[in-house]
């Protein structure tokens, strides 16, 4: 079907006019029918093209075909496509079709460049306006605005344009209000009807205007949103040796990350694109706006308008409240509140368990009221506040706009006191004075108007950069502490494949010492690690096909020696550490198993996206044999496919979760495996079978656990001795020495056997003797 696309009139164009149209209009009003027809012709492209525009969208839409289910289902399930140059393209499934968005991360360059923008700032550090604050502002700013010719940086030369044209609009308004009205007054009917009509032309550009500039205020957040979140992903979701979001609170002190990406970002972004906007204009308005009145205002009026911004500047900043911190306060007790809620939901079950529901009420309650106080607070502070700026703004400002618009009229050495009567004599224009006072007065009373809506948004937006900048603190606290965090140093080179531990400390992480230099609170060292040491002077090699098993009572460090040996924890007292690299080099299956968002597939093949599953040419009959092994080959009819998407984590059981942790090892087939009692919650049977399917792998297993029956899949033992000094053993299993321990304790337990007849005997005498005493 064709489209008939309607031909629009012609706009009409300077050359177009008749000259004795504008020879009959005063400086003034032929100024703002230039500027009215001059945003026109700026605009005349797009009023033009724009039905254009949207057929032609429409005609695209109605010919794209659309997606059958099984590609929206592939889609959802590869979610993106790398690129040859390193980039990726996300596939997000939108109105039955599928989107792509092209995300290219960012260089460890940039962020290695951006790092000497972010030093740390001390704990004890205030925000606000100051030398501190626009550092910190300019360092975040790079990151928003990366160049000159970024879409960021064109969003905000577009604002900027729309917001100097709206104050000479503002200017045009205000002069040609004053026209009409003189027109009026003097009865000029002709005069009337050409200043209406340059109203409804000026009204065109003066509306388009205003909705650009929302419109690009909101574009331009957001587009600083999106920058400053993917650049803080990449720097948070960092792999090894970095590892920020694992090391981050722990090393860098900075707790509720989450309320930083997800809440503050966001509200910074908002309050910076709206800030400015509220600074610039106002700015402009100000000085446009004065440069206006004074000319007919003179030099008294001009005098007395800076001595009112002088005393209006002086009053507010006096009465005003350091908004900054209460700012950063806010959201701080913001981010407590959330972590809480996010509490309960991930441990929602275990609460049920204990029944904890109303504890946990009181909790959630007990951070609630202390951001609702905090909140009130700042209510009650802003009622003086906003008493004192209203009266300012809208009373004082008001009745000093009248004092300076009388100057003209009480302070002229010569008066007209009417309307001449008389038509003018030959050679002479009508003295009409009321009318040009009326001119002057209604003029300037819109000027004076706008001056002080201008002068009352500077006032607000000096409460708003309060505000942003503690935002703004808490952002660079975000971006200066990633930056910061050291990276972990990487294992010691070896000549063939093989775990060891040479004379390493096992502690717990203190602060890194760059965040011990910044921190002028020595208490807050002391409450972020204490750095116990755990085992000390740990030394054992392992190569391939010797398998070890640690063991020892709780809370004496064995998982602490894994995240050693994984690299999440820096070895101690001068040790070194050797393993292989990479997750085909050492996997860690935690106790805990976590579930990723995604398909039935996603779980196995975790950390694997579908895409590198494709190319590595691993089919489903590979993972339903790998299902088999752990014993859960049910699961995809059970939950239907391979492409079903729940939430896994409360559909699987905790042992069909710790399972699938194993699925998880027999699909990657590392050189080694550290099982941190990832099978306590599994029967002995299965676990046997899933130990023995692991060896005919060729998976070198090092297993944390206290159960005895592990220890036949091992070849040595390594026990913790659980007594605060740190001793350690190391065994063979198998060996002599280990069968003399066996042999010395089962002679213990037939003494101890041969006793009970003993104990017997004297339970028996103290039941006699309770029954004499109750007769």
């Amino acid at each position: 079907m064709q489209i008939q696309i309607p031909q629009l009139p012609q706009l009409p164009h300077l050359a177009h006019f008749h000259p004795a149209l504008l020879s009959g209009l005063d400086p003034k009003a032929r100024r703002s029918l230039l500027v009215a027809l001059f945003t026109l012709l700026l605009l005349r492209g797009k009023i033009v093209g724009l039905p254009r525009g949207v057929l032609s969208r429409l005609r695209n839409v109605a010919s794209r075909p659309e997606v059958s289910q099984e590609e929206l289902a592939q889609a959802l399930q590869q979610v993106y496509v790398d690129e040859p140059d390193g980039s990726k393209t996300l596939l997000v499934p939108y109105e039955g079709r599928i989107s792509k968005v092209t995300i290219k991360p960012t260089p460890a360059s940039t962020i290695a460049k951006n790092a000497k923008r972010f030093p740390l700032v001390p704990t004890s550090h205030k925000p606000n306006l100051d030398k501190t604050f626009l550092r910190q502002l300019m360092a975040i700013m790079r990151i928003a605005f990366p160049s000159w010719h970024s879409k960021e940086a064109l969003i905000l030369v577009s604002h900027s344009f729309f917001l100097v044209l709206r104050t000479v609009l503002s200017v045009a308004v205000a002069r040609l209000d004053g026209r009409i009205v003189r027109d009026l007054v003097s009865a000029d009917g002709i005069g009337f009807l050409k200043g209406l009509g340059l109203w409804f032309l000026l009204a065109i550009p003066s509306t388009y205007t205003n909705s650009m500039i929302r419109h690009l205020q909101a574009k331009l957040s957001l587009r600083m949103r999106t920058r400053l979140t993917r650049y803080t992903d990449d720097l948070y979701l960092s792999s090894a040796p970095d590892l920020r979001y694992y090391r981050v609170a722990m090393e860098g002190g900075l707790d509720d990350v989450d309320q930083y990406i997800t809440s503050d970002i966001g509200a910074f972004c908002d309050a910076l694109s709206g800030i400015y906007g509220n600074v610039l204009k106002p700015s402009l308005d100000l000085v446009l706006f004065t440069s206006q009145l004074a000319r007919s205002l003179g030099f008294r009026g001009t005098a007395m308008l800076f001595l009112n911004y002088y005393i209006t500047a002086k009053i507010l900043r006096a009465v005003t409240p350091a908004f900054g911190r209460l700012a950063a306060v806010e959201a701080r007790l913001e981010g407590e509140y959330r972590a809480g809620m996010g509490r309960v939901g991930r441990e929602s079950e275990e609460v049920a368990f204990y029944g904890g529901g109303l504890r946990e009420r009181s909790i959630l309650w007990r951070a609630y009221l202390r951001l609702i106080k905090h909140v009130n607070s700042i209510y009650k502070i802003r009622i003086a506040y906003e008493w004192t700026e209203d009266f300012v703004i809208k009373y004082l400002w008001s009745a000093a706009g009248y004092c300076l618009i009388s100057i003209p009229v009480f302070f002229k050495r010569r008066r007209h006191v009417g309307v001449q009567a008389e038509g003018p004599r030959p050679r002479e224009g009508v003295d009409n004075e009321v009318a040009n006072r009326t001119e002057t007065y209604i003029s300037s009373r819109r000027l004076l108007l706008s001056l002080a809506d201008a002068g009352g948004r500077l006032m607000y937006a000096y409460k708003d950069l309060l505000e942003l900048a503690g935002l703004t603190t808490r952002l660079y606290t975000l971006l200066s502490t990633l930056h910061n965090l050291p990276p972990l140093p990487l294992p010691t080179p070896s000549a063939k494949d093989i775990v060891a531990l040479r004379n390493v400390d096992v502690s717990v992480p203190t602060l890194a010492p760059a965040f011990l230099a910044a921190d002028d609170a020595s208490e807050t060292s002391s409450n972020k690690g204490s750095g116990t040491v755990l085992v000390r002077g740990l030394s054992f090699e392992l190569d391939e096909g010797e398998h070890l098993m640690i063991t020892g009572s709780n809370g004496v460090g064995k998982t602490a020696i894994a995240r050693v040996l994984a690299g999440l924890w820096a070895a101690q007292g001068g040790g070194e550490v050797s393993r292989p690299w990479g997750k085909n080099g050492v996997f860690v299956v935690p106790q805990r198993a976590y579930m990723v968002t995604g398909t039935l597939l996603d779980q196995i093949i975790y950390p694997d996206t579908y895409p590198q599953f494709v190319a590595s040419g691993r089919t489903h009959k590979e993972l339903m044999e790998i299902l088999t092994a752990v014993n859960l080959a049910y699961l995809p009819a059970r939950e239907g496919g391979w492409t079903t998407r729940k939430e896994w984590r409360d559909v699987l059981s905790g042992g069909e979760k710790q399972r699938m942790g194993m699925a998880r090892v027999f699909y990657h087939r590392p050189k080694f495996a550290i099982l941190d009692e990832c099978t306590s919650a599994v029967s002995s049977d299965v676990e046997g079978r899933m130990y023995e399917h692991a060896k005919s792998l060729g998976i070198t297993l090092i297993t944390i656990s206290l159960r005895p029956a592990l220890m036949r899949y091992h070849t040595q033992l390594l026990t913790i001795a659980g007594d605060g000094t740190g001793r350690w053993s190391l065994k063979r299993i198998g060996t002599a020495e280990e069968r003399m321990d066996l042999d010395r304790e089962i002679v213990t337990l037939e003494n101890r056997l041969a006793e009970v007849e003993k104990w017997e005997a004297r339970v028996k005498e103290l039941e006699r003797l309770l029954s004499v005493q109750e007769a």
